[in-house]
């Protein structure tokens, strides 16, 4: 568990080798309820090597001084990416 924002990671190591290699992350919310959208990487044994890129936001609840994950939502492929980037800017360019 991280004691702060900036010890949160979702890098995951197992025997030795980074399976899950954090690539950027952006903070989207902080306080009680943090939410971070993360830009990772996955190991991949038939290649030998790491896969493409992917992302994930992930909520974090603070309790007992600790940040724990709560929920998460992975963003599948670059495809999808583009298409809630696209969703998103033509609500927030609607007017008020």
């Amino acid at each position: 568990m991280a004691a702060t924002i900036d010890e949160i990671t979702i890098n995951y190591e197992e025997d030795g080798l980074l399976k899950v290699k954090e690539l950027d992350k952006v903070v989207l919310s902080k306080g009680a309820w943090t939410t971070i959208i993360f830009r990772f990487t996955q190991w991949d044994n038939k290649l030998g090597d790491y896969g493409p890129d992917r992302y994930i936001i992930r909520r974090y609840k603070k309790q007992n001084d600790e940040y724990r994950s709560q929920s998460k939502f992975a963003i599948s492929s670059r495809d999808q990416a583009k298409k809630i980037i696209a969703a998103l800017q033509t609500w927030v360019d609607l007017p008020e």
